[in-house]
């Protein structure tokens, strides 16, 4: 999967950073944004092959990114897998509505970011 492009996001700058590292380890570009605003006008510009978001943010929410982009057709095909704290769920029809390709509960182990991203990227979304 090397050479794909992937969008971070997430107002903590040391997950921003975690998850830019292990991606990068493994062959992945990546972006990086640290609030839902700034998120989707690079997602506009840098056409990600996949978004990594957290759900809870300053400015703009995850969920609100993500509905902002399923309404825009050069980024509402991009997979998005969501960050988000433990203990909390985005009940199922809302991922379905959504087309939310995963969702990861922090903390998270770098094998389950990888694999998370990667069945994201062979997810087709739309």
């Amino acid at each position: 999967m090397t050479g794909k492009k992937v969008l971070v996001v997430d107002d903590e700058v040391h997950i921003v950073h975690v998850v830019a590292i292990k991606l990068r380890n493994n062959g992945f570009d990546v972006i990086t944004a640290h609030n839902g605003g700034e998120a989707l006008e690079l997602a506009r510009q840098e056409q990600p092959d996949c978004i990594v978001t957290d759900f809870q943010m300053p400015v703009m929410s995850g969920l609100e990114l993500v509905a902002r982009l399923r309404q825009q057709p050069g980024t509402s095909h991009i997979p998005v897998v969501m960050l988000t704290a433990r203990g909390f769920d985005i009940p199922d029809e809302q991922q379905a509505q959504l087309n939310i390709a995963k969702c990861l509960s922090k903390p998270f182990s770098p094998r389950e970011l990888l694999a998370c991203v990667e069945e994201a990227l062979g997810a087709k979304v739309g």
